[in-house]
């Protein structure tokens, strides 16, 4: 829930077991009547704060704590740690103003002795300390509820502890429970420092609960709303109290009000008693609004969301192996949720072909951030060196903006690699045609193509930015894909058809023979002439200057341009092509150059281009093959491969959730859509063909199964996976 709710959480109040009472905020929790009590003092001492250039560096919610209580850390010099030894403690005390005299001051001057740093797979942290003047250490503890619950005398936890943490929970608080314990006397300094952990944080007493308010992030609703729309299922994985990650969730969006939510309740195998889950239903609150008329749950109606908490997670993944793919699939929320488990869960939803994107702030996420195919880090600390991706901003806002940014990325690299394969296949075809009468491209038209037109469009057809917004389609993951072959295939097929067209043409023309130095097709068309520009005494010996290879040049060359712009797609991935000024331009000033020199010949390019003068009739015709081959690529690439194949064929009907089913109130374009999508999907046989990735199978076989999700009051045990056991939660 790091993500989603801010850094700094308030101190929302304090829920004391001396008295069962709890202290608002606005008592403050730095008055006298609190100032000696243990409670004050673990929240003084138990944390893992340092001071950096007189600022308090740690983690967010100890800075918010130690701040609570207004004591002041007083971390040893280098010369006090040089004079004495390295023990040298670090001490907390409270504000001169607030005791009445030295000696008190004196007494409440804590030293802490050692620390054992928070552990993600304990869930809790804890420290030795010394009062000054005292004889005895003292053991203070910290960390999740009902971990701390577990680790002290049963008589000091109160008997309304599981009522009060989950009223909080449910409330969306951020509850820690406190402890301690009085060390024995005969403990030294040394040999404290020796003690494993398990010895100091056993036998402790409970103090009581500190509550902290989540406050979900401007940015976060925003944002987890735009990947919904854009189909891109959000989870929630974190070491939060399940209670209160499933209230967070619900004011973020990602469990909607009118969704039920599915607790995996999953307890391991003891004595004779296989392992189990029970399955509770969360009360949801707003069909409780609504009244007792909704009270039967129509699972048909409305959408599930499975929780799961870390224990569980690990029974599930031993003793119920058939199920965890089919939690994965459904489950919004997974707590209490260790490093190890987290990175776990992203191999799991790998393994049922998800692309996994991760966001963390802590080190606890550094190995799902590391196993994610995008691991996104929140925060500059030990999360940025696993993760590939770190952002400037602590919040999820960059998540849109990396998805937009990749798809971007790889539909450029497609259009470039497109661009590329024509390039090098319009120049095969023209090679190809000009063999056929001994002939060749010369030199510097291979260089001026090479050169002018390739290197500047394949650099500036690459600088379209992303997409403003972030679209349900899904880009081509593959070069072999579909959309993109017949693309690539149709473009082929354009150009040379058009190519052929422009050899077959000149050489039925009137005028036509074949080229020699001698040859004037210019002043027999037009008189316009007075000489031909391209008059030489010298003989071609390489049979370059002919009239077919002038017209391919010139086809060609125009071809290189128009695939260019086909291939350089805007919505919904990249902006417009207009927006690529850099595109533009260069295509401006090629097509410009090209008309200029085809209609109005100089004789030093054309010499220089090893082309012949033709007749100006013919280049107008040319104009008009050029003009109708560009209007057929753009045809082409618009009406059959984007519209047709790619909107009807080789869509993928199903989002990240699985089958998406057509609603009754389908409009009459959806409908037509829909009967074009039936007749081109039987014309290509791709009629019930069964989903490629494993996730959209799972789905289609959970909407065909009758017992999932597991209704309420029902026990699944490990012995018989498929049969479900009646119980009364």
């Amino acid at each position: 829930t790091g993500t989603l709710t801010e850094d700094g959480l308030d101190l929302w109040g304090i829920q004391r077991v001396e008295n069962e009472s709890f202290v608002a905020p606005e008592l403050g929790v730095g008055e006298e009547g609190l100032m000696n009590t243990a409670f004050v003092a673990c929240m003084a001492t138990c944390h893992s704060l340092t001071k950096i250039e007189g600022e308090y560096s740690g983690d967010p919610l100890d800075i918010k704590m130690f701040a609570a209580t207004g004591w002041i850390l007083e971390e040893p010099t280098e010369e006090e740690t040089a004079l004495h030894n390295p023990l040298m403690p670090t001490v907390v005390r409270p504000p001169k103003q607030t005791v009445r005299n030295d000696s008190q001051n004196a007494s409440c001057e804590i030293g802490i002795v050692r620390q054992f740093p928070f552990s993600s797979a304990l869930q809790r942290m804890s420290v030795v300390v010394r009062r000054l003047g005292e004889k005895h250490m003292e053991a203070f503890l910290k960390g999740a509820p009902e971990v701390v619950a577990s680790l002290c005398k049963p008589q000091s936890v109160p008997q309304s502890f599981t009522e009060t943490l989950e009223s909080y929970t449910r409330q969306g608080f951020r509850v820690i429970a406190l402890a301690h314990r009085q060390l024995e006397s005969k403990l030294s300094w040394h040999k404290v420092q020796t003690l494993s952990r398990d010895l100091i944080e056993t036998n402790m007493e409970f103090l009581g609960l500190i509550i902290m308010q989540n406050k979900i992030k401007q940015e976060t609703a925003g944002v987890l709303t735009e990947l919904q729309k854009a189909d891109i299922r959000t989870l929630m994985v974190t070491g939060d109290n399940m209670l209160t990650a499933i209230s967070v969730a619900r004011d973020c969006g990602m469990v909607r009000p009118h969704e039920n939510v599915i607790i995996a309740d999953a307890v391991p195998p003891k004595d004779s008693h296989p392992a189990c889950i029970t399955w509770r239903y969360m009360d949801n609150p707003a069909r409780t609004a609504r009244g007792s008329q909704t009270a039967h749950i129509n699972m048909e109606e409305d959408m599930y969301h499975f929780a799961v908490n870390g224990r569980a997670f690990a029974v599930i993944t031993e003793h119920f192996p058939q199920l965890i793919q089919k939690l994965a699939l459904r489950s919004t929320v997974f707590a209490r949720m260790s490093p190890d488990q987290k990175t776990q869960l992203v191999e799991i939803l790998q393994g049922i072909d998800y692309i996994v994107g991760m966001c963390g702030d802590g080190a606890n996420d550094c190995g799902a951030l590391k196993r994610a195919h995008s691991g996104i880090s929140l925060s500059e600390l030990e999360a940025s060196v696993a993760s590939p991706f770190t952002s400037s901003v602590s919040n999820i806002s960059c998540v849109p903006n990396l998805v937009r940014e990749g798809r971007a990325a790889l539909i450029t690299s497609f259009c470039v690699f497109k661009f590329m394969a024509l390039y090098s296949i319009i120049q095969y075809i023209s090679v190809i045609l000009l063999y056929w009468i001994l002939s060749n491209l010369g030199d510097f038209q291979f260089l001026f193509i090479d050169l002018v037109i390739i290197l500047i469009i394949a650099f500036t057809m690459s600088l379209n930015p992303a997409w403003k917004e972030l679209v349900r389609q899904r880009p081509p993951s593959s070069l072999i894909s579909g959309p993109l072959l017949c693309s690539v295939l149709t473009q082929i097929l354009n150009c040379l058809a058009f190519q052929v067209l422009a050899f077959y043409l000149v050489q039925q023309q009137s005028w036509y023979e074949t080229w020699t130095p001698q040859s004037d097709a210019c002043n027999i068309s037009r008189s316009s002439f007075s000489e031909s520009p391209n008059r030489t005494n010298s003989h071609d010996h390489k049979n370059i200057r002919n009239y077919e290879n002038t017209s391919l040049f010139y086809v060609s060359s125009f071809q290189y341009l128009a695939v260019a712009i086909v291939f350089s797609k805007g919505k919904p991935f990249r902006q417009p092509s207009y927006k690529n000024w850099s595109l533009m331009l260069s295509c401006l000033g090629l097509y410009c150059f090209l008309f200029f020199i085809m209609l109005y010949p100089i004789s030093a390019i054309d010499n220089f281009l090893e082309i012949v003068c033709i007749p100006y009739d013919w280049r107008v015709t040319l104009v008009v093959i050029i003009a109708a081959n560009a209007v057929a690529s753009f045809m082409l690439e618009i009406l059959i491969v984007d519209i047709i194949l790619w909107r009807f064929v080789f869509r993928e009907g199903q989002g990240a959730n699985g089958p998406r089913e057509s609603s009754s109130g389908d409009t009459p374009q959806a409908v037509n859509d829909s009967w074009g999508a039936l007749f081109l999907s039987r014309l290509f046989c791709r009629r019930n063909k069964p989903p490629k990735v494993l996730y959209r199978q799972l789905a289609l076989e959970l909407q065909e199964c009758a017992d999932w999700p597991p209704k309420p009051s029902i026990v699944t045990y490990a012995s018989d996976p498929q049969s479900h056991i009646s119980a009364t939660l």
